[in-house]
């Protein structure tokens, strides 16, 4: 679950000056491909229910208004992960006092950006940082920013789950793609504002959840699969739902618990569908599954390269 609404008390100039757009550097210290990856792009589709990319993929979520940049470790956050400035600016807000918890307990809409950072580019531009770790944040307001310089680390504040950057792109209050800026219907004669270019990936990852069979396509784009909690002698199931996938893709399938990695399972994509489903699972042992959380961990490769990450979570009762 990633937050759809971000009350930071977001502020634009009195009186926007005429500016050129801030040209934008990756907003954290990682290698796309390997150790981070966007998971969910701005949703370009004004209709309620309905969600498109820039480029009329499906790698975005109803209403989502920024860019998430995803961890592909838990781990990672206990080793630190900088957020740095996606471009010079003034930090005119910031929050670093809500916990990390992926159980969301206390978020609001009103804190749902969790520790954060604004930053001011003048003209009416502004970045805002989200997720960051509790006493992680480095910079406060009045500061003066470089591009690249280290605002926080990654963590789970507020309303998300996994480890991962919401970066939001504003102009005078208005949530910007900075991958479509000029707003364009799937048109190729926008400019992304990134600097160094951003490559996009049409293939993604739509879910991933638990279950204790293996699903029907149906259920799993409905949200009927997903279970919230398993019985200890029933089976553990993890499921994927990708979209473009290409022949020579691998998928892989994991799941671990209490006493570690149940299973592990790569799959090679054959034969491509624009949309289609994979599962794997394992029956319980004979004493049953141990009771606590469990962690679904689903990744696409191509060439090696990470280009589709999800999680998933359980508990075993």
């Amino acid at each position: 679950m990633r937050p759809l609404t971000f009350a930071f008390a977001l502020f634009s100039a009195a009186t926007p000056v005429a500016a050129e757009p801030p040209r934008l550097a990756l907003p954290l210290d990682c290698t796309l491909g390997q150790d981070c990856y966007i998971e969910d792009y701005v949703d370009n589709d004004p209709a309620k229910g309905a969600q498109r990319d820039f480029s009329c993929g499906l790698n975005a979520r109803d209403g989502h208004k920024g860019t998430d940049f995803a961890l592909v470790s838990f781990d990672a956050i206990e080793t630190g992960v900088a957020v740095l400035a996606a471009a010079e600016g003034v930090v005119i807000r910031t929050r670093d006092s809500m916990p990390d918890d992926r159980h969301m307990r206390g978020v609001t809409t009103g804190n749902a950006c969790g520790n954060a950072v604004l930053v001011d580019h003048t003209g009416g531009w502004q970045t805002l940082y989200c997720h960051m770790k509790r006493g992680s944040v480095r910079v406060n307001p009045g500061d003066r920013v470089q591009t690249g310089d280290h605002l926080g680390d990654i963590g789970l504040s507020g309303q998300t789950n996994h480890p991962h950057l919401h970066m939001t792109l504003l102009k005078n209050g208005k949530h910007i793609d900075p991958f479509n800026p000029d707003g364009g219907a799937c048109s190729d004669s926008t400019t992304p504002l990134w600097d160094p270019s951003i490559p996009y990936i049409k293939t993604g990852l739509m879910t991933a959840g638990f279950t204790d069979h293996i699903p029907s396509f149906n259920h799993v784009t409905n949200g009927k699969a997903r279970k919230e909690t398993l019985l200890a002698h029933g089976n553990i199931v993890v499921y994927a739902h990708m979209a473009y996938a290409q022949q020579g893709d691998v998928l892989s399938i994991s799941a671990s618990g209490p006493q570690g990695q149940i299973f592990n399972r790569d799959i090679l994509i054959a034969s491509p569908k624009v949309s289609e489903m994979r599962a794997f699972g394992k029956k319980a042992p004979g004493a049953g599954w141990p009771s606590g959380e469990y962690l679904g961990d689903v990744t696409l490769r191509r060439q090696g390269q990470i280009i589709a990450h999800r999680f998933a979570h359980v508990v075993v009762d």
